[in-house]
């Protein structure tokens, strides 16, 4: 629904320029750049929403948000009430100590995600002190002269000063499909948004054309920020986010059964309030994998800096995982495919004989059209330069820009003795608009003969591989204004013929994905018959083709059936490469999209993965997750790794963890009523969960198996599920022998109990790490060396701790004998060789259910 606009002063699109410019104390020639200085401390930043990015202390703040560590905390003051210091201190201790770990790792990565996202910083054109100058979109204040051109975005409401074919896309704040044409002018004071046509608001974008704007409204104050600021629009819920929504949900759900049962049955056998409820609440704890946020942004922004390093920068963090679960790339060919070096072959009359007239008029139509810049036009631009070609002597009087829909971009241009009409554009679109054609020696009729054979000219050249475009003229009458309806009865003048080869490593990269489990699909607005060449060259099926004609009179439900089985989309019209994406996502693919042009905004928005390139149009870069420094597949497939890796690392922590406390704390709840004390004290529940804890830190360096690396991989809670409740199930049974081991071979007490019990679990902890990181025999894939580093620590701490004298007694716990020590040991070994059997029993047995599943 379109927005009306209002305002108590009269609004700007009601004033002239000149009003304007006084009122800002700005003129034509902009402002100075100490007023513009001044003016952004006044204004703030040109944003919508600034990025609440949260200082040290707010991100500190955040670690003890959690509900449960503010209850240890209460407890704690409850313990210091009364009067039990030690436990009060080092339950603080460690909880602090927890929260402070969390916040130095988030600390870290938050500031390199800053770093990151800094490079990719909008910036503008704009004329300061009489100069033009880039300066970052977000420092833009009202005052300031802003130069417009196709494919930028709108950086803020302003008033046009000057326009030339200025076509602009406002979907966005009028729902209007089509590009509305912006000159200056007056508007009436009431005008909605799709009146204003001597305006632009920010949330649009530029389509062909050129403008020069005086800035008015900056940041929340434009019309879109008011709707945004009505709106609160979140980021759509990716993949990752909603598998760990969904896996917090069936925590709370275990947890909440635990933490009942304990909290119940140490109040039914008459045990102190204080100390069940902390102990109930140390469980929760235990339970919870609390340094999750901290481990998947750190595990995030690791592989957002390796993905840097190669040339890929991550937009959005939660996209990474999104990445690596890519099964199907949609892409364009020129400039991925192909080299996006584009040349003029050759410029052929109507016959196919070379021709310097037909050059030349190709020439005069791409060097001063003022539109949407492509390398088509730069070629011909280039070839004109080479053959000595200059405008002189030619005077340009309009131009009736290239749209999407016409696919063709017609100049009026006048030169001595004449005024001439020149359109050039797709083969059958200039076709459709001729009546006529001239071979050179004289005008005659175009017939169905002749039109028949200009079809086969074209299908044979682009089955040669080259691209085709058509050019025609025609003379016309001098008047001030020309219009779509000056685009019939042209005369047919030749053929453009354009070589854009594929890369020499697109075949290979298109292999590399194709064995990663990634389908390459090739949408493109180009001809059957050179996208068929090209698909061909690099190892897609040209039989696997469906045409743009074909799809629009196709159903959803057959093309959900089709797309999966296409390799190359061709003459697709851009408002189809978004429903393409939506059918290949609604038969069960992860899709990515690689698109840097205007028309690829909405796909690359529909897409679970966006990729651009930095050199794309401002609306393709924002609208896209990813953007690859060079348009190059491989650097794409380098990036997919890097998201498996990532996405790996971090369900490695999810599953070990849960599973390890899991089954730690079905232990505790089932030996609460079976012993005459608590299994375990809750500071050293905490102290356990906060050592097993530290070597999780360092899974984001952690090495991963390359068969990992060779399919996508997606959120699967059910997965979590079975895989806490068989390790967690295993972790309990050893337990429980530990428990027999220490209650009828040693007849432990509670200290002994506590002693050895801490011991084992920790133990035992860091053997399931070592085992569940693979799904290879655990000594034949080699962790990561920061992670081997703090399991052989904590290892020796465990190993240590109960003879450390003063802190053991701090924590309740006393030396054990050889003995008893190794005993444990032995249950730590067999643990060992039971959990690398079961592992093995559960991936086959796992992977055998999920392919019947899928089958």
């Amino acid at each position: 629904m379109e927005t009306k606009i209002a305002n108590a002063a009269a609004p700007f699109w009601s004033e002239t320029p000149d009003n304007l410019f006084r009122s800002l104390s700005s003129s034509p020639a902009g402002l100075e750049q100490g007023a513009a200085e001044q003016r952004l401390r006044s204004t703030g930043p040109n944003v919508i929403r600034e990025e609440r990015v949260s200082g040290l202390w707010g991100l500190l703040a955040k670690q003890f948000a959690s509900p449960l560590v503010l209850i240890l905390l209460f407890g704690s003051l409850v313990s210091f009430w009364l009067h039990d210091l030690s436990d009060a201190v080092i339950i603080l201790v460690i909880v602090c100590g927890s929260a402070l770990l969390s916040f130095w790792q988030e600390a870290r990565a938050s500031k390199a995600v800053q770093a990151l996202r800094s490079r990719l910083a909008l910036t503008s054109r704009v004329i300061r002190g009489g100069a033009e100058l880039t300066v970052p979109t977000a420092e833009l204040v009202p005052g300031d002269v802003v130069l417009l051109s196709a494919g930028n975005l709108v950086p803020a409401d302003g008033l046009i000063v000057e326009s030339t074919d200025f076509l602009v896309t406002q979907a966005a704040l009028t729902g209007e499909s089509l590009p509305v044409e912006k000159r200056p002018g007056l508007a009436p004071p009431t005008a909605p948004i799709s009146a204003c046509t001597n305006a632009v608001f920010t949330g649009s974008s530029v389509r062909s054309g050129t403008a020069r704007v005086l800035v008015v409204q900056t940041g929340a104050n434009t019309q879109y920020g008011a709707i945004a600021k009505r709106l609160q629009q979140a980021e759509p819920e990716t993949d990752f986010e909603r598998g760990v929504r969904h896996f917090g949900t069936m925590l709370l759900r275990v947890m909440f059964v635990i933490v009942t049962f304990v909290l119940a049955i140490n109040q039914l056998l008459g045990r102190p309030f204080v100390e069940s409820m902390l102990f109930a609440v140390a469980l929760a704890v235990g339970l919870s994998p609390e340094l999750l946020p901290a481990i998947v942004t750190v595990t995030l922004s690791a592989g957002a800096r390796h993905l840097a390093s190669g040339g890929v920068i991550v937009r959005r963090l939660e996209a990474l995982e999104n990445f690596g679960s890519m099964t199907v790339l949609c892409t364009d060919k020129t400039g991925t495919i192909t080299t996006g070096e584009v040349a003029l072959a050759d410029a052929t009359d109507p016959s196919g004989r070379s021709s310097a007239d037909v050059k030349r008029l190709a020439f005069l139509n791409a060097a001063l059209e003022t539109g949407i810049a492509n390398p088509l036009d730069a070629a011909l631009v280039a070839a004109g330069k080479d053959a000595k070609l200059d405008t002189v002597g030619v005077t340009k009087i309009d131009e009736i820009p290239y749209d999407f829909q016409r696919r063709r971009l017609t100049i009026v241009l006048e030169q001595p003795g004449e005024r001439q009409l020149l359109t050039k554009g797709a083969f059958a679109e200039v076709l459709s608009i001729c009546s006529s054609v001239d071979d050179g020696k004289l005008v005659a009729k175009l017939t169905p003969a002749k039109r028949s054979e200009f079809e086969r000219y074209f299908a044979a050249k682009g089955q040669d591989g080259f691209r085709v475009l058509a050019l025609a003229t025609k003379r016309v009458a001098t008047k001030s204004d020309y219009t779509l309806a000056d685009e019939r009865g042209l005369t047919f003048a030749g053929f453009l013929l354009f070589l854009d080869p594929p890369k020499n490593g697109a075949a290979q990269a298109l292999q590399d994905l194709r064995l990663r489990g990634i389908a390459t699909k090739v949408i493109s607005g180009d001809n059957r018959h050179i996208s068929a060449h090209v698909g061909t060259a690099v190892g897609l099926d040209a039989k696997a083709m469906l045409t743009g004609e074909q799809l629009a009179t196709m159903t959803d439900e057959a093309l959900w059936h089709l797309a999966p089985r296409t390799d190359l989309f061709v003459e697709i019209e851009p408002q189809q490469k978004e429903r393409i994406v939506r059918a290949l996502q609604r038969s069960g693919h992860a899709v990515g999209y690689l698109g840097d042009g205007i028309n690829d905004a909405p796909a690359l928005h529909a897409a679970d993965i966006g990729i651009s390139v930095n050199e794309a149009v401002d609306v393709a870069r924002e609208s896209a997750d990813i953007v690859l420094l060079k348009a190059d597949l491989g650097i794409l497939c380098q990036g997919v790794e890097d998201g498996r890796r990532t996405f790996a690392n971090t369900l490695k922590y999810i599953s070990i963890a849960i599973s390890s406390n899991f089954g730690n704390m079905v232990s505790m709840a089932l030996a609460t009523p079976l012993l005459p004390f608590l299994p375990l004290l809750p500071k050293q529940i905490l102290l356990n969960n906060f050592l097993a804890d530290l070597p999780s830190l360092a899974i984001s360096t952690d090495r991963v198996d390359s068969e990992q690396l060779r399919r996508p991989q997606r959120w699967d809670v059910q997965f979590v599920k079975r895989f806490m409740l068989v390790f967690g199930l295993a972790s309990s049974l050893f337990d429980f022998i530990s428990f027999g081991a220490l209650l009828w071979l040693f007849h432990a007490g509670e200290r002994l109990f506590h002693t050895g019990w801490f011991t084992e679990s920790l133990l035992t902890q860091m053997i399931v790490l070592l085992v569940l990181r693979t799904r290879r025999l655990a000594w034949r894939s080699r962790p990561g060396r920061l992670l081997i580093a703090a399991m052989v620590a904590v290892f020796l701490v465990a190993l240590l701790l109960p003879y450390s004298g003063a802190f053991a007694r701090a924590f309740e716990l006393g030396p054990l004998s050889p003995a008893q020590l190794a005993t444990l040991m032995g249950i730590v070994g067999a643990y060992l060789l039971a959990t690398e059997a079961l592992k093995h029993w559960f991936f086959r047995h796992w992977a055998y259910r999920t392919r019947r599943k899928r089958a």
